[in-house]
């Protein structure tokens, strides 16, 4: 290959990467990842040391890119002392070639993750990291290509990884459908909700959408999608500007159709430090960069840390937890509901919330419709609101509970709701079919509640060969998506129509609820199964939860 198709060729994958590049970040006084992995970020380094020594250890985490990590022993920009330690690397479902699209950005995205560098540590630096590169695709979707080579990723490790970085996209100009829209049915789209729910593995996924981004698969339904923020006074809290998200709608250049989520549903799950991050290359040398390709990978190991204390968990059978806990529903509501609006202010009225977000406009989480609209469980901008792993792992620690028994103030619980309707009646018909889980303390009054409700969309693999496994062209179909809503009401109120407050979307897969607790007294959460899709009797979901109860209040 001469050099001006080389150059075209690397221009094309950085094309499709999400991020921009800053100074080279040599001789910084405090640096970057290390601020964005601590206190002023996402809190991860606690959790580093005692009492939870949580560094990802023997846990499988995955990245799939246009190019991949470098890797000691098999490339010879790799060197011994190289901080990124790699599990291992693919193009496609084979191992590459000595040096073969060893790329810059995937490395950069991995160092955020399993960095073991002293000074720029990653998140979860003793996690095992599976990275595929689908190589250049030229003047054609890869998105059969990138299906593929996020299959071999989810089957590495013995079908043990829990959970998939998507730092790059496709744009919807190379999306082969006709007049291609965000609706959730590009195929790369399908394969994540597809792989998610077959392979038990969450996908993150850098989150861009609007003129001009690359959009696909940000309008998945079971991954969870991630804007990036900045810092200001030391703390990453605020959205960057740069962030391309899902509201308005306009027209891009490169696309006749908008950027945008079909309908009201929206595309940010959670936001993550993306903004300044020093990170480290190929060669092991570092710079700066931002971007939401740097903001997912915060998330996706900050999964390796909780699915690690999980497996403590799952261990001691005196503490009674199940596999449940590995879910990938499970780790979604878990993040999501612990996430970062407010700031408290000392008193626990407030969760316990380390920082106040702000939205593009300086607005809070409270200034937004997803506050005062049910059927809106996302901010346009926030989602939920901030990524905090300390956090996370402390409404992890809550436990794992069921409807069938009185709940604490802060848990989470895994389950599964059976519709008792038959399938042949139409999807409008309502099944009257709920679930409690009734709190077994009193709620303080004036202190904040916050559950979010997670399931999964159907997707099936058109499987023309019968292998249980995608190949190239083949195909998926979208069977679609059960209604599940979530009430919080008066322990003794029976008719949803009495409940403080709910969340009750018609378009997602996610139900969420931040409101404050009107008086003291006696509540429960009820999950209701509000409509089926036909061959889904059944739907598993996850709960979780975080109140204040009146006895820690003063």
């Amino acid at each position: 290959m001469n050099a001006l198709k080389l150059a075209r060729v690397m221009r094309d994958w950085r094309s499709r990467c999400l991020l921009t590049l800053g100074a080279v970040g040599v001789g910084m006084p405090v640096w970057a990842l290390s601020t964005s992995v601590g206190t002023g970020g996402i809190d991860a380094l606690r959790l580093h040391g005692a009492p939870y020594f949580l560094t990802g250890d023997k846990i499988a985490i995955g990245q799939v890119e246009i190019g991949r990590p470098s890797q000691f022993g098999l490339d010879k920009v790799a060197g011994p002392d190289l901080p990124v330690k790699v599990g291992r690397v693919f193009f496609l479902d084979q191992q590459p070639n000595p040096n073969q699209y060893v790329d810059g950005h995937a490395a950069n995205v991995a160092s955020v993750m399993v960095s073991q560098d002293k000074t720029l540590t990653g998140v979860a630096p003793n996690a095992v990291l599976y990275a595929a590169a689908i190589g250049p695709i030229r003047g054609r979707s890869g998105q059969p290509e990138e299906c593929f080579a996020s299959q071999q990723v989810a089957l590495s490790n013995g079908g043990d990884v829990r959970a998939i970085n998507f730092s790059f996209g496709e744009s919807l100009s190379r999306d082969p459908r006709p007049d291609a829209v965000l609706d959730g049915n590009a195929l790369l789209t399908q394969c994540i909700d597809w792989s998610q729910r077959l392979h038990d593995v969450l996908y993150v996924i850098a989150g861009n959408q609007g003129g001009g981004g690359i959009p696909i698969p940000t309008d998945n339904f079971n991954g969870i999608n991630v804007a990036y923020s900045r810092e200001v006074d030391g703390v990453f809290s605020k959205v960057d500007f740069a962030n391309l998200g899902s509201e308005p709608d306009f027209q891009p250049r490169r696309s006749p159709a908008p950027e945008s989520n079909v309908g009201d549903r929206r595309s940010i799950n959670l936001v993550a430090p993306g903004s300044q991050i020093t990170v480290i290359n190929p060669d092991g040398n570092s710079r700066t960069v931002s971007g939401t390709s740097f903001a997912a990978p915060h998330v996706t190991a900050t999964i390796a840390l909780l699915q690690e204390w999980s497996d403590r968990q799952i261990r001691l059978p005196e503490v009674g937890w199940t596999l449940d806990a590995r879910e990938p529903m499970v780790m979604k509501a878990v993040l999501l509901n612990s996430a970062d609006k407010l700031a408290d202010s000392g008193d626990g009225r407030l969760l316990g919330m380390t920082r106040t977000l702000l939205d593009e406009g300086n607005r809070t989480w409270l200034e937004s419709d997803a506050y005062r609209d049910p059927a809106r469980p996302l901010h346009a901008e926030l989602g939920t609101g901030h990524l905090n792993a300390a956090r996370a792992l402390q409404q992890l620690q809550g436990g794992e509970w069921s409807g069938a028994q009185q709940v604490p103030a802060i848990g989470w619980s895994f389950d599964s709701a059976e519709s008792p309707l038959p399938p042949d009646l139409p999807r409008t018909q309502q099944a009257n079919l709920q679930r409690d889980y009734v709190f077994a303390e009193p709620l303080a009054g004036g202190s904040y509640l916050s559950a979010t409700l997670a399931w999964e969309r159907l997707v099936v693999l058109n499987d023309a060969n019968n292998n249980g496994l995608y190949d190239l062209q083949e195909s998926f179909t979208d069977r679609g998506i059960n209604n599940l809503d979530l009430y919080l009401m008066r322990a003794e109120d029976e008719d949803v129509a009495d409940s403080v407050w709910s969340s009750v979307s018609r378009v997602d897969s996610v139900e969420h609820i931040f409101t404050q607790i009107p008086a003291t007294g006696t509540y429960k959460l009820r999950v209701v199964y509000r409509q089926q899709v036909p061959d889904e009797l059944a739907q598993d979901y996850a709960l979780a939860w975080w109140a204040v109860p009146a006895s820690q209040v003063d």
